[in-house]
């Protein structure tokens, strides 16, 4: 047994319930096709669980796109015919261009949206409570640089998560995500298997593209060779500070919230006040997600400037985007929606 596939059984072994199955997200590039391999091999011969390999094809790429499905439906009849046992095949397709356009959201997002509903769906579907997919160390690389470039804080230097919640009752798993490209690679040629090459992975119109085609092969080469692990490490201990961080956050939200007035959040403003900047950030930003306002249209400088107001730097009210108004009313912190037909700081117009 490989390094790769010892790797991949023993993170499959911390899920709970795999013994049900296991979604393979096949694409037909080279990782999702080592991750399928991978899975299979590190069964019990004895009693396998089940894997679903499923692909779903967004019809963004015309004949390519059909190309990729074919390759997969002929990858699982060669495994079947090789005698492969409990492996079943899902084949989707989904006119996600259309579906953007319908949404007026962006394609790219759109498309991780759909598919990974419709992963979620093929597990639900199959009585399986995980969906595993082939992003690898360079994947987690790419992310940590890419949310350097733009400006990130440590929530995003943890990069791609390990495991995750899709779905209630459904969750994704990465057993590559410490895996590098080139070892998916050397796998690959040692099973002999061929894999599909996605021509829009080489357009350097997309900044990601050129970090992964040109940044990191610069860094690699001059500086660091392993500068994908190195990233990928990086990733792993930006995640476990942050989780140390994220139950203070919310110890700090759970004293300091008091009982809503209507929309309008209501906090014990001192409670905040003492404690460290950071802290304060990272429970408004937890009370962002619960409520679901819009957490992308905050930039790390409006979090900042509402940790100001909380830390009494700044007097009177802050107009956010949603849009959402925060003031302080003597010793507490009012934050809520702007209530239609009222101005910005919430009196009627």
């Amino acid at each position: 047994m490989t390094d790769l596939v010892q790797r991949v059984r023993g993170r499959v072994r911390t899920l709970e319930e795999y013994g049900r199955g296991v979604v393979a997200a096949v694409s037909g590039g080279a990782d999702s096709v080592a991750l399928l391999h991978a899975l299979i091999a590190a069964r019990d011969p004895t009693s396998p669980f089940p894997v679903i390999l499923a692909h779903l094809n967004h019809q963004l790429r015309d004949a390519e796109s059909d190309a990729d499905e074919g390759f997969t439906a002929d990858l699982y009849q060669r495994l079947t015919s090789a005698g492969v046992p409990a492996l079943t095949l899902r084949l989707g397709r989904i006119d996600v261009a259309a579906q953007a356009r319908a949404d007026s959201a962006n394609l790219e997002a759109t498309a991780r949206r759909v598919r990974y509903r419709w992963l979620a769906d093929a597990a639900r579907e199959a009585g399986a409570h995980w969906v595993a997919t082939g992003h690898t160390a360079d994947d987690q690389a790419e992310t940590v640089l890419h949310r350097l470039l733009r400006g990130t804080g440590l929530q995003g230097l943890r990069g791609i998560a390990v495991r995750r919640e899709l779905e209630p009752g459904v969750g994704v798993v990465r057993p590559l995500l410490q895996t590098t490209r080139s070892d998916i690679i050397a796998y690959l040629a040692q099973l002999n298997q061929p894999f599909r090459e996605d021509s829009t992975n080489r357009d350097p119109a997309y900044t990601r593209n050129r970090i992964r085609l040109e940044l990191l092969p610069y860094l690699a080469e001059r500086y660091n060779p392993a500068v994908a692990t190195a990233l990928a490490r990086l990733a792993e201990q930006a995640d476990e500070v942050y989780r140390d961080e994220e139950a203070a956050a919310v110890s700090l939200l759970s004293a300091a919230e008091l009982p809503r007035a209507g929309t309008t959040l209501v906090f014990d403003r001192a409670r905040l006040a003492a404690a460290p900047r950071r802290l304060t950030r990272a429970a408004l930003r937890f009370t962002w997600a619960r409520e679901g306002w819009p957490l992308d249209a905050m930039s790390y400088d409006a979090w900042d400037r509402l940790a100001g107001l909380v830390h009494g730097e700044t007097a009177g009210g802050l107009d956010l985007p949603g849009p959402i108004h925060a003031r302080l009313r003597g010793q507490v912190l009012q934050i809520g929606p702007v209530a239609s037909g009222s101005d910005d700081n919430g009196k009627a117009k």
